[in-house]
Formats: structure tokens, sequence, C-alpha cells
């Protein structure tokens, strides 16, 4: 049986970057300037996060929910 683990990514205009935490996973915090370069530096970082905490990553099912906040005027 796997693990299900949520990311939630947002889009940070500001920074120009993709940031991804999970309340699943303690301590994730990952930024990447494109959506594919942050799914993989959240499987980089993942197995990692989770050894150091104990738990065992040997199968994981991730859910990725993305987020982006605009302001409009006057549509």
């Amino acid at each position: 049986m796997s693990r299900s683990i949520t990311i939630d990514a947002r889009w940070d205009a500001e920074a120009s970057v993709w940031i991804a935490t999970s309340n699943d996973v303690p301590g994730l915090v990952v930024e990447a300037d494109t959506w594919p370069a942050m799914i993989e530096e959240v499987r980089l970082v993942l197995p990692d996060l989770l050894e150091l905490s104990g738990e065992r990553n040997d199968k994981l099912s991730l859910t990725f929910r993305a987020e982006e906040h605009l302001e409009v005027a006057g549509l």
C-alpha cells in the first residue's frame, strides 16, 4: 500500500517561482522557477525529509494542488 502525500503549490508572482509545501511532510519547502522543476525538486528532497523524520518512503503517491492568486481590476 502506498502513502498519499498532498503537495500544495502556489505561484509567487513577485519572486517568479513556484513554492511547494505540505502539511503531510513537515519541513517541506521547495522553490523552483517552473512547474516541472518544482516537481523534480520535491521528488529529490522528499525521501530525505521522510527518512529524517523516521518515516518509511517505500511507496508514495503524490498529489500536487496548484494555486495562483491574481488581482484583476475592471473586468
